[in-house]
């Protein structure tokens, strides 16, 4: 968990460059924020490698290798998506692991079994898959916003040994 003198970003960070592990990410509904926030770490280049912004399907298609059959069944919003955008941005930057997140962020785009504010999240590493669900609350940046600190704590948690 971050301290007050922490943040997450920070936390994820240290721990790679203590493990040596090379981090990617791919975004669609943060739009890049999560990139944004580990670059705010001075040295970050050490362990972050880059990010993509996909925030089309044909983005997702043809940089992250997303298959257009997952988009047609399962929506850019799930956890197949996520999973796929997550092995791209490892495959697409010869990353250790991935963190992808891919929602719904409002005001509009709701539907009725995807709500705006639903929120799958993606990471792929050495041992293991794993994707998250979550549903926020808010206007578009606070969801943005709460997003990626979600993407950020998926990160923080699997690297302090939580994710089972």
């Amino acid at each position: 968990m971050t301290t007050a003198t922490s943040r997450l970003e920070e936390e994820v960070g240290a721990i790679l460059r203590q493990r040596g592990l090379k981090l990617a990410t791919a975004e669609s509904c943060t739009g890049g924020l999560v990139a944004s926030r580990l670059t705010d770490v001075p040295g970050s280049s050490d362990y972050f490698l880059g990010g993509v912004v996909a925030y089309a399907y044909e983005a997702k298609v043809d940089v992250l290798k997303v298959s257009w059959d997952t988009l047609h069944a399962y929506g850019a919003v799930s956890s197949e998506t996520v999973l796929e955008m997550a092995r791209g941005a490892c495959q697409a930057l010869g990353a250790d692991l991935a963190v992808s997140v891919s929602g719904i962020a409002g005001p509009g785009g709701g539907l009725p079994n995807k709500p705006v504010g639903t929120t799958w999240f993606g990471l792929v590493a050495p041992d293991g898959e794993w994707s998250i669900l979550r549903q926020f609350e808010g206007d578009r940046l606070e969801n943005k916003a709460q997003a990626g600190e979600a993407a950020l704590q998926l990160l923080l948690d699997y690297l302090q040994g939580r994710l089972k």
